[in-house]
């Protein structure tokens, strides 16, 4: 049985891929220093292929011994998004590229690395977005990711830039696009757009689980390649996302402000066709996803919003 270590496992994409993985009969093992105070590993310890390690991937000597015990190494610790960045950006730099490149530096030829980044690095662009398309970063996060992903290609790894994501997950986080504006759209009944014509790529976080299982079964096909990862049917605008999501509250009041700019100048369509040729495709729509989200928000509304965000 491959066993494999995730790093922030207990995070929005953790928590969804750590449950796949397991389903999938790989031994998994989650390190994540639960800086958040999340409990989305808790459903996981019914399998007995479960280990939970609390731990902070800043120690290398620790990391590092981790590491070397496990056949596939997955690093989802990040913090993640421009403004936590900025907030943190000491840590974004450890956590984002040190990591990496403490991780890079003791991986064996037979142990696999497969590491999400982002459509950001993109920046904004009036040409459809391949794998070849130019890096231009527009935040620290971008830039870290960016750096990060070179050391990945340079040890023989795999990368998948992936799209705006979406979607429930155990450890939710409200902060992403989508699953802010059906939340808005659910608690406010209106939303206010900034620079409305930007668009962006999308994908379901159940799909991101899904793509790095299939990268594993298909590594040989992977290896020392990126990947875009997004829905096709879902470069959107940020008004056609809003009028999506008014397709189920008919009720939204969408207002766009010509006044202001958005903190985010990510804008650009994504072309997904590279991962596709090798017949990945996803299953998890955005009308799905808005479906989702619209039925397990009534959970969370009474909740602190602080505690579903990256902020």
């Amino acid at each position: 049985m491959n066993k494999v270590l995730i790093t922030g496992g207990a995070g929005y994409l953790g928590s969804v891929m750590a449950r796949k993985l397991l389903e999938e009969n790989f031994y998994v093992t989650v390190i994540d220093n639960l800086m958040y105070r999340q409990l989305s590993m808790l459903n996981l310890f019914a399998f007995s292929t479960f280990n939970f390690i609390h731990g902070d991937v800043r120690d290398s000597a620790f990391l590092q011994r981790q590491v070397s015990k496990h056949d596939i190494i997955i690093p989802l610790a990040a913090i993640v998004g421009m403004e936590a960045c900025n907030q943190k950006p000491k840590d974004a730099v450890d956590i984002n590229y040190n990591q990496i490149k403490d991780i890079c530096n003791v991986l064996a030829k037979d142990q696999k690395i497969i590491m999400p980044n982002t459509n950001s690095q993109y920046g904004s662009s009036e040409a459809i977005i391949t794998e070849e398309s130019p890096f231009k970063p527009l935040s620290l996060y971008a830039k870290t990711k960016c750096d990060a992903e070179k050391l990945i290609l340079d040890t023989a790894g795999v990368t998948l830039r992936l799209a705006t994501v979406f979607g429930v997950s155990p450890r939710m986080r409200q902060d992403l696009l989508v699953n802010d504006f059906v939340y808005k759209s659910l608690v406010d009944k209106y939303l206010v757009l900034f620079e409305s014509h930007y668009k962006r790529n999308y994908i379901h976080v159940e799909d991101i689980a899904n793509t790095f299982v299939f990268v594993i079964n298909n590594f040989e096909k992977c290896v020392s390649n990126t990947f875009n990862v997004g829905l096709s049917s879902a470069n959107l605008s940020k008004l056609q996302l809003a009028e999506k999501i008014k397709e189920y509250i008919p009720n939204l009041v969408i207002y766009e402000n010509d006044f202001a700019k958005d903190k985010d100048q990510r804008n650009y369509i994504v072309s997904n066709e590279k991962l596709e040729k090798l017949n990945w495709y996803p299953s998890y729509d955005l009308d799905f996803g808005i479906k989702q989200l619209l039925h397990a928000y009534p959970i969370l509304i009474k909740k602190n919003n602080e505690r579903f965000t990256n902020l």
